[in-house]
């Protein structure tokens, strides 16, 4: 029996590519059974588009939580609902007719238990392959799990982007939610650590999603004041998710001290970066707030 899939897209102020979004997803070859849509308290005309629309099931937050936020809400709306998958994708991913179908088929077709995670590959407008998205492959994978995953034309990823990827229901529900709190940047690499830790992660060439960023290339070139979100983002990390084990902790961080190096030494705004260090640096001390109390206090207010 084929799986039920609810689609979570999460919207802030880019009407357009919403649209062509939902158009790319009601294209798709094997049907989302449901398809929720959070809109971050867009005031660009997003509420009146989504209105209009039929067969979206709309959760409008009162103030925009960044994609940390939105996806911990569209994920939470996911379970309630019933399913068995959970497909994540930001508004400006298109995806090809059988994205969703390759990730089902690599779901259902994997030997042993139902991954946790199946991400797409994420190409650029030009068919490159998009380096903002680009999972983790699992280190010191062993050869049976290259195997498991090669058995379906994938391979083991340790992290993935909320760009394409098809989580299982169960493996959500037995996880905290995304921590809202990080508003944007690495949250999806610190909740897919999580769900791939004690579970399965698996890349999928063959299920295809282009992702409509206005430049090619990393979230590192020249970031400007979304550096603070990564600095405060990897501390948390580091210092409180239970997505890695120490030794992977150590390993990334080393990873993220070089690629803050780099990131510094190619930045024409080096004195915004010295300030988004240094404030994330300071914020990183302080704990995160629970996601649920971050998402109350998004629906307990009137929208703007």
């Amino acid at each position: 029996m084929t799986a039920t899939v609810t689609a979570v897209v999460v919207t802030y102020n880019r009407a357009d590519l919403l649209v062509e979004c939902l158009d790319a997803i009601a294209r798709q070859s094997l049907p989302a059974a449901r398809v929720v849509v959070v809109d971050n308290a867009s005031n660009d005309g997003t509420p009146d588009v989504l209105a209009a629309r039929s067969g979206v099931d709309v959760l409008r937050l009162s103030v925009n939580t960044g994609g940390a936020g939105g996806f911990a809400a569209g994920i939470e709306s996911a379970l309630q609902g019933g399913c068995d998958a959970i497909w994540l994708l930001d508004d400006d991913t298109i995806p090809e007719p059988d994205c969703l179908a390759e990730l089902v088929r690599a779901r259902e077709g994997y030997l042993g238990r139902s991954p946790a995670v199946v991400a797409s590959r994420v190409v650029w407008t030009d068919g490159r392959d998009h380096p903002m998205n680009t999972p983790r492959t699992r280190p010191g994978a062993g050869r049976e799990a290259i195997d498991a995953a090669a058995s379906v034309g994938a391979r083991p990823v340790r992290s993935a982007s909320f760009v394409s990827i098809l989580v299982d229901a169960d493996a959500a529900a037995a996880t905290d939610l995304p921590v809202a709190d990080f508003f944007l940047w690495n949250d999806d690499f610190e909740y897919t650590t999580r769900l791939i830790r004690g579970g399965v992660g698996i890349a999928l060439p063959s299920s295809v999603a282009v992702h409509k960023t206005r430049t090619f290339g990393t979230t590192d070139t020249d970031p400007g004041e979304r550096f603070y979100f990564e600095v405060r983002n990897k501390v948390w990390t580091f210092t409180r998710s239970s997505g890695l084990t120490r030794g992977e902790k150590a390993l990334y961080a080393v990873s993220t001290f070089n690629r803050w190096v780099r990131t510094f030494i190619d930045s024409s705004k080096r004195d915004v970066l010295r300030d988004g260090l240094r404030r994330g640096l300071r914020d990183g001390l302080a704990s995160p707030r629970p996601s649920g109390h971050v998402l109350a206090d998004a629906r307990d207010r009137k929208p703007r």
